[in-house]
């Protein structure tokens, strides 16, 4: 499979591949095969100024060695409309209803394609990572934030303004901690780095065991909740925080998942690592690019 459907990748040879995330920005180069040829990166600035942070994303974009891309393709936190026309990031205050597909095209001279970037890790995982050949999966990241992507018969699911996946702000906490969205018990809000931060007053590289099991058991409520609601079986999963903790938080995840996922049609869901690593974003924004240049933009 490809990303989420092989007719997806078009007659191209090397997208720009862009992720933009709350705390880290990167792009690289990444070839139809998959490959991540080329990457830079940099911290994402602490900045109100919607102009800094696009200068300080052109400039990791300038740090590539020259190469002659064919498309552009872009993971962005969300929520956004459709296809990436503005994008409001809950973790990048400084981008409230920001042109970012536009101003890419500007700045690039490319066909640009932008996404919600766990949408677009879900593609890449798709492609050529820990699902591909599946037609029923769930893609998440767990890092700074919370965010997801929904594979259903080999198709990425869009929804109606290109949000559908947001798995962070599915309720696994019943009169929780209050979320950035303004609801209170997300999944977000919940396990993520930030939570986890504010929770333990430490990084989440520095999180106890307990809160490593915690975090495990909220992400493992979700992921049962939607392989009963969507009937799917697998969950892949990358970001800092679940790639950091490691196996003790992916199995904390699977006993949740166990217990939860009784349905004839959901018992068995797995929850396994992303495939692609610390390239998973990029590869996905790649693959992104790819099926934007195949729908004609």
């Amino acid at each position: 499979m490809s990303p989420t459907e092989s007719a997806y990748i078009g007659p191209v040879d090397t997208a720009l591949a862009i992720d933009i995330g709350g705390t880290k920005m990167a792009a690289g180069i990444v070839d139809e095969d998959g490959a991540l040829l080329h990457r830079a990166e940099a911290p994402t600035p602490a900045t109100a100024d919607a102009e800094v942070l696009f200068a300080a994303l052109l400039g990791v974009i300038e740090c590539l060695p020259p190469a002659a891309p064919t498309v552009c393709g872009a993971g962005c936190g969300g929520p956004m409309t459709r296809g990436g026309e503005e994008v409001s990031p809950l973790n990048i205050p400084a981008w409230r209803h920001f042109p970012l597909r536009r101003r890419l095209a500007q700045a690039t001279g490319l066909p640009v394609a932008v996404d919600n970037d766990a949408k677009a890790l879900t593609l890449g995982e798709g492609w050529v990572g820990a699902a591909a050949g599946e037609q029923n999966f769930i893609g998440m990241v767990v890092s700074t934030g919370v965010g997801g992507g929904i594979v259903l018969e080999g198709r990425l699911l869009d929804g109606a303004h290109g949000n559908a996946g947001h798995i962070g702000h599915m309720l696994v906490e019943p009169g929780g901690r209050r979320c950035v969205c303004g609801s209170r018990g997300c999944l977000e809000a919940e396990a993520s780095g930030t939570a986890i931060r504010a929770i333990t007053g430490q990084p989440p590289s520095e999180a106890p065991p307990r809160v490593v099991a915690r975090t495990g058991m909220f992400v493992g409520r979700a992921v049962a909740s939607v392989a009963n609601l969507l009937d799917l079986r697998l969950a892949v999963v990358a970001g800092s925080v679940a790639l950091g903790f490691g196996q003790p938080f992916f199995d904390a995840a699977q006993r949740e998942i166990d217990a939860l996922a009784r349905l004839e049609f959901s018992a068995g869901t797995r929850i396994v690592p992303a495939g692609l690593g610390a390239a998973a974003p990029l590869i996905g924004a790649a693959a992104v690019g790819f099926r934007g240049a195949l729908a004609g933009g």
